[in-house]
């Protein structure tokens, strides 16, 4: 059984920075895709930033130059650091992983298999 637990997030001023964190566990094998998905209230679920296997990243247009995707495999652990954060980078952000290697547009949710609880990020003006 895949698990994906989230950590890090909480409140922070228009500027700062924040890194969240996604520990993985329960894979048997295969080197998935992983990424960051986030969702604020009354809107839909969007896809933040993805990481293959082998490193190539992958950014929505409004992160891109603020976030970094990374993963350290040693520890099976994901990560997101937000850097010049904006009121409107407030959402749950979830954390995501496939199968496999995903084929195609890697920031779309229905690519993944296994989801995280999420860890609420809240940006202040």
């Amino acid at each position: 059984q895949v698990q994906l637990v989230e950590s890090g997030g909480g409140s922070v001023q228009a500027g700062g920075s924040l890194r969240i964190s996604c520990a993985s566990s329960g894979y048997t094998g295969g080197r998935p895709s992983m990424a960051w998905f986030r969702q604020a209230p009354g809107k839909e679920r969007e896809g933040v930033a993805a990481i293959a296997w082998f490193g190539t990243t992958t950014y929505a247009d409004s992160v891109k130059g603020r976030f970094t995707i990374s993963r350290d495999s040693a520890k099976n652990t994901l990560y997101l650091e937000m850097n010049s954060l904006k009121p409107e980078d407030t959402a749950m952000y979830y954390c995501a992983a496939a199968s496999g290697s995903v084929i195609g547009w890697v920031l779309s949710a229905a690519k993944y298999r296994y989801w995280g609880q999420g860890t609420q990020v809240t940006v202040s003006s």
